[in-house]
């Protein structure tokens, strides 16, 4: 069987396209230094634990496994710490990325799929969001995956490197299976901290601005279910080394939903109340049409899905946790 090396897949997003290459008929070689991600979901394949600048350990991993393409998440992805800490960002989606590349360049690994984000966009003037809108990232998060994008474009010149880039929006929800999901430490996202308070586990949600112009007040994002996400990571592997043609691609819905909309559907799953507590871009949509074009989104969880796996999930790392407390 073919492997592919899954930089980052001890991780959220990592974890569950780690899942959906094993179920594509590969082994998923996955690559992290733990710092974030979790050994508990590398299920479906060896873990090698290295750093994503240790170039010399990548020549060794890659050299034992020799696989035919890599996937590539492994980076620093909080943006607001990102402006207090713009080092290290640099250090690991830029230099890290550097590394990957000098080591694929001389392993002869041609094929890479780029975990890349919404943020390269910055704050621009039109929604939805299409793959040729003017790239102005407002802070180190997106800067530094605009710079790694830019890289990643230079070796397909100069190596012959065949790549999909492709530019998530708000990855949500949890494997259907139960098997992983979000598990952040902090928690920063909306979903699932949502989900925290109906839990019981926080005593409310902040929300960060109610007087925006949109339908509600809040502020309005592009939810994906983490597995449709997962499933074009595979898709766009297939599509780059059937054609040879590198590709950019947006990787949303089409479809925002405001952060009153969120929670209003958090409670309708869960039964319970989201008591809420009153710096963000209003609307923030994809224009997914390529991507769609291209076969890689054929059948779109909705937000409802999305909260209901990603509510089995915090149901069952509950009981988990109850068990051990006994």
């Amino acid at each position: 069987m073919r492997s592919v090396l899954i930089t980052g897949g001890a991780g959220y997003i990592g974890s569950h396209a780690s899942k959906a290459v094993a179920r594509a008929g590969m082994i998923p070689i996955v690559y992290d230094n733990l710092s974030s991600g979790r050994p508990e979901a590398v299920k479906w394949g060896p873990l090698e634990i290295g750093d994503i600048g240790d170039k010399n350990r990548l020549a060794e991993v890659i050299a034992r496994h020799r696989p035919v393409a890599v996937m590539h998440f492994a980076g620093q992805i909080y943006v607001g710490e990102s402006t207090t800490e713009p080092i290290a960002y640099y250090l690991t989606n830029v230099a890290g990325t550097a590394a990957l590349l000098d080591a694929m360049r001389v392993a002869d690994v041609r094929y890479l799929v780029f975990s890349s984000s919404c943020a390269v966009y910055g704050l621009p003037e039109q929604m939805p969001l299409a793959e040729d809108t003017p790239l102005a990232p407002v802070n180190p998060y997106g800067m530094s995956k605009l710079m790694a994008e830019r890289m990643i474009a230079d070796c397909c010149a100069a190596y012959g490197l065949t790549t999909a880039i492709l530019r998530y929006f708000n990855a949500a929800g949890a494997d259907p299976d139960g098997d992983i999901g979000e598990n952040h430490d902090p928690e920063p996202h909306l979903i699932p901290r949502a989900l925290k308070v109906a839990a019981g586990i926080l005593p409310s949600l902040e929300i960060h601005g109610a007087d925006y112009a949109t339908n509600d007040g809040t502020c309005v994002r592009d939810f994906i279910h983490v597995g449709d996400l997962a499933d074009a990571h595979v898709a766009a592997l297939a599509k780059i080394r059937e054609t040879s043609r590198s590709v950019t691609l947006n990787l949303g819905t089409g479809r925002g939903h405001s952060v009153r909309e969120v929670v209003a559907a958090v409670e309708r799953i869960t039964g319970r109340h989201v008591p809420i507590k009153e710096g963000d871009l209003p609307v923030l949509v994809a224009e997914a049409e390529r991507a769609r074009s291209l076969g890689l989104l054929p059948n779109l969880r909705g937000l409802d899905e999305i909260i209901a796996t990603a509510w089995r999930w915090e149901q069952t790392r509950q009981s988990t946790r109850k068990v051990v407390a006994q």
